[in-house]
């Protein structure tokens, strides 16, 4: 496989929707009361898994571009601090944050300049290819999670 084709693959894998559904198809159409509804039996809210992927995603980015990056205490910093309702501005904000954030995590994925298979020099062994797979391995668990939560509250087609 030549480097051009793996950095497509490892591109198209961060925001892949071909056998599944993807952020933009799940969080389509959920009703704004049901952002913080509970689901019985289920421990998350769909913004709160929101939350996490994004929280989660920025962190991954961060490592991967910041050489004074220091790690959030884990699991407070990767989970949002309460499970109310939020406001459409917050999930607003939030989805924008993550979109930009995984444009970002596919644009170093497809940057040339960057050697996939190299160390992150400030990291502990890291490569910049593992946290790629890392990110795309941790959303489509989530986001299975959030077709889920949407199944419970009766919002999923």
């Amino acid at each position: 496989m030549s480097d051009q084709a793996l950095r497509d693959h490892v591109a198209a894998l961060i925001g892949w929707e071909d056998a599944h559904a993807g952020l933009d198809r799940i969080v389509e159409s959920v009703p704004a009361d049901k952002w913080g509804a509970a689901a019985p039996g289920l421990p998350y809210t769909l913004w709160q898994l929101l939350e996490h992927l994004r929280l989660t995603q920025y962190d991954i980015l961060d490592f991967c571009r910041n050489p004074g990056y220091t790690q959030p205490r884990w699991p407070d910093d990767y989970w949002p601090a309460e499970s109310d309702q939020p406001t459409p501005d917050a999930v607003a904000g939030s989805l924008a944050a993550y979109r930009q954030d995984r444009e970002a995590l596919t644009a170093l994925a497809l940057d040339r300049k960057v050697d996939l298979f190299a160390r992150i020099p400030h990291g502990t062994g890291q490569t910049y290819l593992r946290e790629l797979l890392l990110v795309a391995d941790h959303t489509s668990y989530h986001l299975g999670e959030m077709v889920v939560v949407r199944r419970a509250l009766g919002i999923w087609d």
